[in-house]
């Protein structure tokens, strides 16, 4: 299988974990016979230094030209006047939400995994996660509040006011509680949907939608719901009751980093961003970290994880996703750890190291 990659590594650590997950696609290439291309682009804070845009017009060119995309991280250091003082459509991150849009990614799938051989990295008490977590957050992307309308204005009471609207159309829920339900069906068959709708008149749009959608489609599978600061209190009080987690893109940003967390590190989960079709966008959840870039101590493994569902996801390749997770577990099992999940009596190893211990074992 020919198939062509765009490599968008980013800021601070994303070089090093984009060329980590690289590393590991040539193995599985190289393994099964498959030949994978590699087209290295900008964008984030590395592209406003280029060419002065986060998301310039050739990148966005290149994606649409490829057969999927992975993703770094984007972003500067926080408090660095050269990212903050910019207008928000010029600053790093509007790059991530204009990839997005321009490739058509309205879902975004964030699976929370406890691996085994970190359950004592959990924050958790034992007996919360003895029995293993994996909740799959699925997260509406393209829509919601950091799409809607904006701007500031000046009271006369107040003084500088800025403004944000949260919009959802049924449309837009009907295609997100589409991905939910069927990924539900692969799995338990239970969904809990998120929403707000005590107050928010977007969330009643979308628990309406959500139930009917589900009830007409999906009568297979049980949806339930779950205001958002209860499901925040949930995760850490009972993480075991969620599987397939259903939210609007910010309640979705907020939960999944949380769900994260409840796991044990950031630095282990990846995630999805998905449309209509094949092509997709895949990328840890974790941010730039550029206090650390640079220093060979960040964690590939969720970009490499990331990878693997590229490979699943986009390119119905199973068992080569399969071997590059079964590579991660063993590399686990055998006691090796980067920083953020070292613990005692384990052996520490830096990003390299760990790309080429998962790589050896494809």
């Amino acid at each position: 299988m020919k198939k062509h990659i765009a490599v968008l590594a980013g800021d601070g650590i994303g070089p090093e974990i984009t060329d980590g997950a690289v590393t590991v696609l040539q193995a599985v290439a190289k393994k099964y016979g498959h030949e994978f291309t590699f087209e290295p682009l900008l964008m984030g804070c590395c592209a406003i230094e280029a060419c002065g845009e986060p998301l310039p017009a050739h990148t966005v060119e290149r994606c649409l030209a490829s057969d999927s995309v992975l993703l770094g991280a984007v972003g500067g250091m926080v408090g660095d006047p050269r990212w903050d003082n910019l207008p928000g459509d010029k600053r790093p991150e509007a790059g991530l939400l204009g990839i997005r849009k321009a490739m058509g990614l309205y879902s975004n799938i964030r699976p929370a995994r406890l691996w085994a051989p970190l359950a004592d990295a959990s924050p958790l008490k034992h007996e919360l996660v003895k029995d293993g977590i994996e909740i799959v957050v699925v997260r509406e992307l393209t829509g919601g509040i950091y799409f809607g309308k904006r701007g500031r204005y000046d009271d006369e009471k107040m003084g500088e006011t800025a403004w944000d609207t949260e919009t959802y159309s049924v449309r837009e829920i009907e295609r997100i509680a589409r991905i939910a339900c069927e990924l539900a069906r692969k799995r338990k068959k239970h969904v809990i949907s998120v929403d707000k709708a005590n107050v928010l008149e977007s969330s009643r749009l979308w628990r309406r939608t959500v139930h009917a959608f589900a009830e007409q489609n999906y009568p297979d599978v049980k949806v339930e719901d779950m205001l958002v600061d209860n499901a925040a209190m949930q995760i850490v009080k009972n993480p075991a009751q969620f599987d397939v987690l259903l939210t609007s893109n910010m309640f979705g940003d907020i939960l999944a980093d949380e769900a994260a967390q409840v796991t044990g590190s950031i630095g282990m989960l990846a995630s999805s961003s998905l449309g209509d079709g094949t092509r997709g966008l895949y990328e840890p959840i974790h941010g730039s970290a550029p206090d650390i870039a640079g220093k060979d101590i960040a964690n590939p493994i969720a970009t490499i994880l990331s990878a693997a569902m590229m490979l699943r996801d986009s390119f119905s390749l199973t068992e080569e996703c399969a071997a590059v997770e079964n590579a991660v577990l063993k590399v686990l099992n055998e006691g090796w750890r980067t920083p953020d999940i070292m613990s005692e009596g384990m052996k520490k190893v830096g990003c390299r190291e760990m790309t080429r211990l998962i790589a050896e074992r494809i």
